[in-house]
């Protein structure tokens, strides 16, 4: 592991509202994990996993040059309000902003269940993190899939993805966009039917997006987040990230039976 594991923490550590909290979820003792961040030490290959099950990254990437990480994860040296100004981009979709109804009681945990695009016939499970950040909500989608080869089944073998988007309420309607923020080579669009009941379970939706084949074939699944909660056992939901076959017995009936009922009228995929 390199010089750069501290800083890189640090940064990963920056989106929660304390090193204690960090540790507190980890359950890594405090004192320890300062020696991690200061680069005083190097966490055992245990901790490392714990650490990097619980953040989504793997340990590589944790030993990459400080800009190069910050790139991958997504941030960006300077302010919000420097990059903002002046970008078309933002202001396009800055409307979209003041017409959104406010998701405060779908922030949380979900898993994510889709038809994989890239692998078919197996169910992709990912999880997903809906948070508000300045009035805004933003979320992470975290997938794993197995590789190609069939002969490769070891954890460090499998795909990775790392998608980073923003949520829209709109009249009745959840509208999530995403990009794939490793490669930033893939956007997904997902739209769910809200839950009004008092209590979130399980919402179903569309989403349309790419096989990561090389066709790279436009495809739409049907899709379904089960609620977690607002503050999970991050390692724990991480290491159930994976694909499944559809018999799979960690697949209840209720999921396989909102994965597979679509239909076609007039042209059109839908749900009700």
């Amino acid at each position: 592991m390199s010089d750069h594991l501290g800083v890189n923490l640090k940064l990963l550590c920056s989106h929660y509202r304390s090193i204690a909290e960090v540790c507190r979820k980890l359950t890594i003792n405090r004192a320890q994990f300062n020696k991690y961040l200061s680069g005083q030490s190097r966490p055992t290959a245990y901790n490392l996993k714990r650490i990097c099950d619980f953040f989504g990254v793997e340990a590589y990437e944790l030993s990459l040059p400080a800009e190069q990480f910050a790139d991958l994860v997504g941030a960006r040296s300077g302010s919000p309000e420097t990059r903002a100004l002046g970008d078309p981009l933002l202001e396009l979709l800055q409307p979209l902003s003041e017409y959104s109804s406010s998701l405060s009681r779908y922030c949380g945990y979900y898993f994510e269940y889709s038809n994989c695009m890239s692998v078919p016939g197996q169910i992709l499970l990912s999880l997903v993190q809906l948070r508000e950040e300045r009035g805004s909500f933003l979320f992470e989608r975290q997938e794993r899939q197995e590789p190609s080869r069939a002969d490769s089944g070891k954890a460090e073998d499998w795909v990775r993805c790392r998608y980073l988007g923003a949520a829209f309420y709109l009249q009745d309607r959840l509208f999530l966009l995403d990009y794939e923020s490793l490669t930033g080579n893939e956007m997904t669009q997902t739209i769910l039917i809200p839950s009004f009941k008092s209590r979130i379970s399980r919402l179903n939706g569309l989403k349309t997006g790419v096989s990561s084949g090389d066709l790279r074939t436009p495809a739409c699944t049907r899709v379904v987040w089960e609620f977690l909660g607002s503050d999970i056992n991050r390692v724990n939901a991480y290491r159930q990230v994976m694909l499944y076959s559809p018999d799979d017995p960690r697949i209840d009936a209720d999921i396989r039976q909102r994965l597979s009922g679509a239909q076609i009228r007039n042209g059109l995929f839908e749900i009700e």
